[in-house]
């Protein structure tokens, strides 16, 4: 019997997506043993944590899930997605320099420790800043003029600074699951569950190229890039590793179908992603 163990975000019930339910659910009507944990709600002996399960789901990004994550990698725990490429996608600064570095198109990127630092690069336009941590769009602005600047958080953490290009029609999200990409194109902000599921639109070669080209730079199987269109081209703005999925067709299927083929690698005592094995060799 597969074991596998789902490191999740606590919802409020109102917030709750049915996507991952209906994952663990099938996962258990076909036979593996499911536990869903919550970081947050528990009290750990670190001395007793242990590897419990063949396959750990890291869903939840907060500190504690993936402080976590990190003690059981560190015992040898097969993670989907792994712990090192979570907490690389979780800096931004990390993502977009390796996005760059294999040729995925991503506005001009700068990062500094000072706002007033940016002031010289509103001389050539416009500048988006964002949490190198942050998500969910929370933290970011489109700066126009130096005085703008007074107006940043100065808490002595990086700030990550992008060339605006002013988008063409909605958010565009490209999902992938296992070489399989989707495309939902969304309105901003989202109201409502179904303003979230948003609307499929058609993934032509080249974002088809980008999507895939994103994750061996990662070497996943299993994320999320925010994209937008501008004068024609598009440009990967964000990155994110298992993200909600939501607006794929049939997505819970598809996830408990891929994680279910994870966890079967790993008791063949394979890699859970051979894109990971793919990136090795190359």
């Amino acid at each position: 019997m597969k074991r596998i163990g789902f490191l999740m975000l606590s919802h409020p019930q109102a917030r709750k997506s049915p996507i991952m339910p209906e994952v663990v659910k099938l996962l258990s009507d076909w036979g593996a043993k499911v536990q869903v944990i919550h970081p947050e709600r528990q009290l750990y002996d670190l001395s007793r944590l242990r590897v419990e399960h063949d396959l750990y789901i890291l869903k939840a990004k907060t500190d504690i899930a993936l402080s976590i994550a990190g003690c059981l990698h560190a015992q040898g725990a097969a993670i989907l997605n792994p712990y090192p490429v979570s907490m690389m996608l979780r800096d931004k600064i990390i993502t977009s320099r390796m996005l760059e570095a294999a040729g995925v198109p991503t506005p001009k990127t700068y990062v500094a420790s000072r706002p007033d630092q940016l002031a010289r690069l509103l001389e050539e336009g416009p500048l988006v800043t964002k949490p190198y941590r942050g998500s969910g769009g929370e933290g970011v602005r489109v700066i126009w003029d130096a005085d703008e600047l007074d107006n940043l958080p100065t808490d002595h953490e990086p700030i990550l600074a992008q060339r605006y290009h002013k988008p063409e029609g909605r958010d565009r999200k490209i999902y992938v699951i296992q070489g399989q990409v989707f495309g939902v194109k969304r309105v901003w902000p989202v109201r409502s569950y179904e303003e979230k599921l948003g609307q499929p639109f058609t993934i032509t070669p080249e974002l088809r190229d980008i999507a895939l080209r994103s994750g061996e730079a990662f070497g996943i199987d299993l994320y999320g890039l925010d994209i937008i269109e501008s004068a024609g081209r598009p440009y990967v703005v964000d990155m994110s590793s298992f993200p909600g999925f939501k607006g794929v067709p049939d997505a819970a299927l598809r996830l408990a179908d891929y994680i279910s083929w994870a966890a079967d690698r790993v008791l063949n005592g394979e890699r859970p992603a051979p894109a990971a094995e793919r990136r090795v060799a190359v």
